[in-house]
């Protein structure tokens, strides 16, 4: 992930509204929620709401896939993995011992 992509992805999630549907997403996997499911939980109109998902589309944060009549929408892990990467890259100055306590939180997800 480059600083740009980086800079996308965090200003989508800059937002309860999206942070909340995205976190939310991360949770269902692999699985994923319907566009409808997830404005019940938004409490959003579709309207509304459609415009918050189109941010998180654009930034690579979340895919759409037609199952029937529906469309369900699923958290891009690659990105989700490529932000954290970006973000922890340069951790702890190549002394791995500091960044045990991340990632042993990590792992317990």
């Amino acid at each position: 992930m480059n600083c740009d992509a980086a800079l996308s992805a965090l200003a989508a999630l800059a937002h309860p509204t999206r942070l909340n549907a995205y976190r939310l997403l991360v949770r269902r996997e692999p699985d994923g929620l319907s566009t409808g499911e997830l404005v019940e939980a938004s409490g959003l109109s579709q309207s509304t709401f459609s415009t918050h998902l189109a941010v998180l589309a654009k930034a690579g944060l979340v895919t759409s896939q037609k199952r029937g009549r529906h469309i369900n929408q699923r958290a891009d892990l690659d990105t989700l993995r490529g932000l954290m990467l970006f973000l922890a890259k340069d951790c702890c100055q190549g002394r791995p011992e500091l960044c045990e306590p991340l990632l042993a939180e990590l792992a317990c997800c």
